[in-house]
Order: structure tokens, then sequence, then C-alpha cells
């Protein structure tokens, strides 16, 4: 068996429920084509434009042939003026479920320039992966990066985020939400981990499998010579991860009851854990009377011993296995067993530690003062403050395990509209600078700041009176209130030691303090 800190699980099928009764809702997808303008069905599924999904980028065309429909178009970032700036797509979920996101890219040269993009994609403030399409667009494919992440709020956020690694505009052709049934990869954490898929192969097979063998279209790619692949007769049915029947149609065997080692996944990985699931059955015509024992390990550390694989399949995985570099699975005979070892499918995905995420509260409140303001920032989406490289233009945030907006300085955006009184559940803030725009409406109540030290509102089109509470705010240092249409009096608790308060320019009915 594996040793002790090695998490690995056998599912024999006989042993399991059927899984009719706790089945989730009818499948839910949405399937975005990035900068298209109409929607489509393809292969009988129906995608749909991303203008309901981002507020940001630009439709782009490509001019050459492509094998895919939805690789026609992209949405396009401009990466000038924008480094370190993440681009959101925004998609209602069910919140409490598992999703699978794939994310697809064919340049197809629409920025024109010949050095393709590398840029980075986020998933709920969380790093996912650097998108780099430059080897596969070589070979003239396009590059999809799919992962299994959980919706823990009614909306998840996908992100580009522009950085410097080369100077061509990010961009995107597709992106994919697919709801999961609450048994898919169902021994992950999700609250502390997503997975990212390295390799999912069905062996033996010589043509891709997806939907709608799979109903969750996920890719199971050929892998292995054909030729050493056998048709086969199973009854496959049961396992918690659902994949499709096609893949038992055919196994990866020798054909002799001797070791056979599998390098696979055929890239090498970087050091870090990984979630593996391997797929067997044996053909009900088998001479063996539809059962045999295997040992399975990867990498010299055993992974599985005396495997039993029947006609009713098995799947066995392992949700934190180290590995690194190239990996060598191995499969042979149990102790005492003739019959040759097989296998027919495996997946492996990286496990990827969830990030912190800004307090519901602030990312609200941040969400209201979006909505209130006619041309909030282009990057105003997706998390706040994370990851803390790609913050929201103008938030500054708190360090630590709770994560809190500290500083609002968008002083000379030209934005426009009104605040709402929601900024004040914000009330971690220390600094609110809004200066030189055309902020316009009430000065809402501040006094629930209780950190606030500056407030810089100086410079824009705010009517009504200055509010009472304002002096209030105990360690209230700067207050600059000119040049805007405040009328009434100056409250008297704002004259006084240490409060560098500026009222000139406005039409009050007292000259400010001297």
């Amino acid at each position: 068996m594996p040793p002790p800190y090695l998490i690995t699980i056998l599912i024999s099928l006989f042993s399991l429920l059927p899984l009719s009764s706790s089945q989730p809702p009818p499948l839910r997808r949405t399937l975005i084509d990035c900068g298209a303008t109409a929607p489509s069905t393809i292969n009988g599924l129906q995608w749909i434009p991303d203008t309901g999904y981002i507020t940001s980028g630009t439709s782009k065309n490509l001019t050459i042939p492509v094998l895919h429909r939805t690789l026609s178009t992209v949405r396009s970032f401009p990466l000038q003026n924008n480094l370190r700036r993440k681009f959101c797509y925004v998609v209602s979920v069910f919140r409490g479920a598992k999703y699978m996101i794939r994310s697809t890219y064919f340049y197809g040269g629409i920025n024109g320039n010949e050095s393709l993009p590398v840029f980075d994609q986020i998933v709920d403030g969380t790093p996912w992966s650097v998108v780099n399409t430059t080897e596969d667009y070589g070979d003239g494919m396009s590059s999809y990066y799919e992962g299994v992440f959980l919706a823990r709020g009614k909306t998840m956020s996908f992100c580009i985020a522009a950085n410097s690694y080369t100077e061509s505009d990010p961009f995107i052709s597709a992106l994919e939400f697919v709801l999961l049934g609450n048994s898919l990869y169902n021994s992950t954490d999700f609250k502390q981990a997503g997975l990212s898929l390295v390799a999912r192969h069905s062996f033996g097979h010589n043509e891709l499998i997806r939907y709608p063998d799979d109903q969750f279209d996920r890719l199971w790619h050929p892998f292995g010579d054909p030729t050493i692949s056998t048709s086969k007769n199973v009854s496959v049915s049961g396992i918690w991860n659902l994949p499709p029947s096609k893949i038992f149609e055919t196994e990866f065997t020798t054909g002799r009851s001797t070791l056979q080692e599998l390098k696979w996944p055929p890239v090498p990985l970087p050091n870090s854990m990984y979630y593996i699931a391997l797929y067997f059955a044996a053909d009900h015509n088998s001479s063996t009377g539809g059962s045999r024992m295997i040992d399975v390990s990867i990498n010299g550390v055993p992974y599985y011993k005396n495997l039993s694989v029947t006609p009713a399949g098995t799947v066995v995985f392992a949700t934190k296995w180290p590995l690194s570099g190239l990996t060598t699975v191995a499969l042979t005979p149990a102790t005492g067993s003739s019959v040759y070892p097989l296998i027919n499918g495996g997946e492996v995905f990286e496990l990827i530690a969830l990030g912190e995420r800004t307090l519901t509260r602030d990312v609200i409140a941040l969400e209201e003062l979006k909505s209130s303001l006619r041309n909030a920032p282009l990057d105003w989406n997706g998390d706040p403050c994370m990851p803390r490289q790609y913050s929201w233009t103008g938030i500054t945030c708190s360090e630590g395990p709770r994560i809190r907006v500290v500083t609002l300085n968008l002083t000379s955006m030209g934005l426009s509209g009104s605040l709402p009184p929601s900024i004040a559940k914000m009330t971690a803030l220390a600094d609110i600078w809004l200066g030189n725009n055309t902020l316009s409406g009430s000065i809402p109540d501040f006094s629930s700041l209780k950190m606030l030290e500056t407030l810089h509102l100086e410079d824009n089109q705010f009517t009504g009176e200055i509010p009472l509470s304002l002096g209030n705010i105990k360690g209230l240092r700067e207050l600059f209130l000119q040049n805007n249409n405040l009328t009434g009096q100056i409250p008297n608790n704002l004259v006084k030691p240490g409060l560098d308060l500026r009222t000139s320019g406005n039409r009050l009915l007292a000259p400010p303090p001297s």
C-alpha cells in the first residue's frame, strides 16, 4: 500500500450506490465566444457573445482560416498604459458549486506584432497560470487552459492580466464555465485549492473524445500507439468523476504478463502536488473470467497494490501526490496473477492554492461606488485587492489574512457621478482622495470611518451642506473641500486644532477659518 502521507483511494464500483438520486440540477454551461457579435450553435452547444460579461477590451476579427468557429474572433486588451492591470469577465454562478473553467487562445496575428502575447490569467483573485501560446501557435494550433474551481459567491471572475513579459497586447478567443456534478473530483477541498489540468488522456484511442460523449465537454486526448489497443466489451457505470464510457472501449497494454511502463504525462512537471486519477476496466470476454489483479506504481512509489480490475470499472485516485520532472506509471501483474496489465484513461491536475479575497463588505461598497460613477476605471472588475500586483486602479489594501481597502485615490481621473452612502461601509479606509474630478451630489456621512485621516474632495461639484458628522472623526487631519458648490454653515466642530480644513471657493455663509 502507499506510504501514509500519500492519500490514495480506491473506488470499487460494485460497492457504489446509484448516483441518480443525488445528481445535481440539469447541466448548466456558459459558453462565451469572445469578440463575437452574434450567438452561434457549434456541435449542438450554444455559444454567446461576450458583451454582457466584460466592459473593456476591443473585439477583433481574424483574417486567417481557423479550425473552429470560436477562434475567428478575439477580445484584445491594450497593453500600453495598462501594465499590472486586469480585465475581467464576470459570470453568474451557483454559490457553492464546482465549475470547470476553460479559456482558449488563438493569436492569428491580430495585434500586428510578431511577438506573441504572454500574460497572466486569474480566477476570483487567485493567480491561475501564465498564458504562453507560442509553441502551439507555431504548430498551427490553439491553446487552452482548464481548471476546476469552487464558486464562493453568486458570481465568478476570470481575468486577463497585462504584464511586461512581451510587448504584445493580451487577448482571449473563448471562455467556458461548465457546472460540474457534485461527485466530480469530490475528494479535493475546493475551499483551499483549485485544480489546474495538466493532462487528460484516453489510452489507446486515436481520436479526441469530447461532448456529447463527455457530458461536460472535457477533452480526452488520444495517447499511445492505437495498434496495441483493443476494442472491448465493458459495462462501466457510476464512477464518481463520470468519465465518458468511450474511453473504456480501448486499452493501453502490451498484451504480455510483464511490467508495462507508461511515460505519462508526456511533459516534465514542476515540483508540486497533483491530483491523479487512473481509470481501468476489464473486458467481459476476457479469458481471465472478467477480473484481473495488478499493481500500480508512480516513479517507483507504490500507488496501489492488488488492484482488482473488472468490467464494472475502477478508478484509483490520489488527492495530493508529489511529482516533479518526467513521470513513469508502472503496471505489473499482482503476485500470483498471470494476466496482462492494462489502463484505459488518466487525468492529472496540479493543485492551485487559493489566495485570500477582499472582505465582502468592501467589495459590495466598491461595486456600489462603481455603479454611481459614470466612468469608473476600466479595470474595476474581479477582486479589488487580489492578487496584490493586480489590485484595482486607485486602491490600496491592507496586509495580512483579512484583506481590507485602506486607501481610495482617484484624484484627477476625470470621474463624474456621485458618492453612494455605502462608501462609509469600508471602515478600514484611512485616506480618500477624490479631488479634481466632476463629482456631484451631497457629501455622504463618513462618521463610521473611524480610521479616516485624510478626506480630499476638492475641485468637484458637490452640493449641499458640509456634514456635521465629519467633526466626529477624531483622527481626521486633512479635510479639503475647496472649489465645490457647498452651501450653509461650516460646522463648529470642524474648527479645531490638528485639522487642516480648506473650504474656499464655495458658497458658504461663513468665511472659512484662517
